[in-house]
């Protein structure tokens, strides 16, 4: 039932878009030639002959957004991911327009005065109507969702940490229309209930509940300990048609993307996907930090000078601060800071970290560090391959000794050059704050990392990172 309720959606999904194609083409037509709006050549073709493009158009961009998976169901789908796709699928057509023009224009004059800006006002307007209509049709399958309607009934077959996980979603998300039914498993109680879903029988009631063909969807939830049993689980479940799905009870050893590859048919899944373990990767972004350090260093040069000048200034002592930090593979190396403290003693420096008013702080220091003025000269270190413009903050050898016992995948922050900002840093983890959030956020940076990530880590860092109000 409810897959041929989604193929009568994906039948008005499309004639929606087939409506909402030619209406941009229309109106791009109308703001190019006729609203007076913007100039235009004298003699153009008319409009009949520009409307009957719409006979390859409308198809064309049916199917680029078949392939660009803009009728996949809603329910998970991030708004993100559906606008990428949008601007993917309308520049791709875009280029396929110019490209079929230039064709036509070579063996054919008739087309000369087909006009291209035309075109291009037509790919602004359905990018915008697109996702106009897309938050449309999500509102209104959320709406009708909370009221119980076009839900997807859905039974857990295991109690686990990934059951528990999953309902926890499935209740934050009500907008999704999943209906969990509740759970069968071996060795919980029934009636034990978690969240409102309750155990109702055994793994082996699966032989009674699904001839009686009530499901959408079964979900595999097993624990680690029992997963013996999933082939049978799974061929009980094929044998009825149901559509099944396993969520793996390793969240807390795969606790994000798990990188798979095909090793000659045998699914091999990495523990832990790192981008950056890529040369290709890497070397993109050595060269941004690179290029990026240089710019930087030029730029805030007089800002820089005038920093060194009134830490001379104010206090006596060197003016660039070195302190041993650990980076990439776990080598350790000097990181260069503006001096903002008095000159101290090793076993001084060993203290700790810097509290509310710390007495070792300079006057212009606590400037320096509310501003984050201090880190600047860092860019150098970014320039000599030590940091990077983005990623993990280092530690001193003392404190990654500490948290590697404490904290669990701590470690795994120097699979990447350490950065002078990061993902933590502009989520507001800096300074006196959790450091297992810390590395929370550094691990999905490092698992998630884009040249894009970066970009975007750069500008919040402008209006979040700089001041910090947790800087002592």
């Amino acid at each position: 039932m409810i897959k041929d309720n989604q193929q009568r959606l994906n039948r008005l999904h499309i004639l929606i878009d087939a409506l909402v194609v030619a209406a941009s083409y229309a109106f791009a037509w109308w703001l190019k030639f006729m609203s007076g709006i913007l100039e235009h050549e004298i003699g153009v073709l008319s409009f009949e002959v520009y409307m009957m493009a719409l006979i390859v158009i409308v198809p064309g961009y049916i199917l680029l957004y078949y392939a660009f998976n803009l009728y996949t169901p809603k329910r998970v789908q991030g708004r993100r991911l559906e606008l990428s796709n949008i601007v993917m699928a309308n520049t791709v057509g875009l280029l396929l327009l110019f490209a079929g023009l230039f064709t036509l224009q070579a063996y054919s004059e008739g087309f000369q005065n087909f006009s291209r800006e035309m075109f291009f006002y037509f790919y602004v307007t359905n990018i915008v109507a697109e996702e106009a209509v897309r938050l449309g049709i999500r509102q209104f399958l959320r709406t009708i969702r909370k009221k119980g309607y076009n839900l997807k009934h859905i039974l857990l077959v295991g109690y686990s940490r990934a059951a528990e996980q999953y309902i926890d979603r499935i209740r934050q998300n009500p907008q999704w229309g999943y209906n969990i039914r509740g759970i069968l498993d071996d060795n919980i109680a029934r009636g034990t209930a978690y969240k409102g879903i309750k155990v109702i029988g055994s793994i082996g009631n699966l032989l009674y509940i699904l001839p009686q063909n009530r499901l959408d969807e079964i979900a595999i939830t097993l624990g680690l300990e029992e997963y013996y049993k999933l082939e049978k689980i799974v061929a009980e479940c094929e044998k009825s048609g149901v559509h099944t799905k396993f969520i793996p009870d390793y969240n807390n050893i795969i606790p994000t993307k798990p990188y798979t590859e095909d090793l000659l048919g045998l699914p091999v899944i990495h523990i832990r996907y790192v981008p950056l373990s890529n040369m290709f990767y890497a070397m993109l972004k050595r060269g941004v930090d690179i290029i990026g350090s240089v710019l930087c260093i030029i730029v805030f040069s007089p800002l820089m000078l005038a920093t060194a000048v009134a830490v001379k200034a104010t206090s006596r002592g060197p003016l660039i601060f070195k302190q041993e930090r650990v980076g990439l593979h776990n080598k350790p190396f000097s990181m260069y800071k503006f001096r903002t403290m008095y000159v101290q003693t090793e076993e001084e420096e060993q203290k700790g970290w810097t509290k509310k008013n710390d007495p070792r702080v300079t006057g212009i220091g606590r400037l320096l560090r509310k501003t984050s003025l201090d880190e600047f000269p860092q860019l150098f270190n970014v320039f000599k391959g030590d940091m990077s413009l983005v990623g993990p903050r280092p530690e001193r050898p003392q404190y990654v000794e500490k948290f590697r016992e404490e904290i669990p995948r701590y470690m795994i922050k120097h699979q990447v050059r350490p950065g002078m900002t990061g993902w933590a840093q502009v989520n507001g983890y800096r300074g006196d704050t959790s450091i297992r959030k810390r590395i929370e956020h550094d691990l999905y940076y490092i698992e998630n990392w884009t040249l894009g990530l970066d970009f975007k880590i750069l500008f919040l860092t402008v209006f979040r990172g700089f001041v910090n109000k947790n800087a002592y």
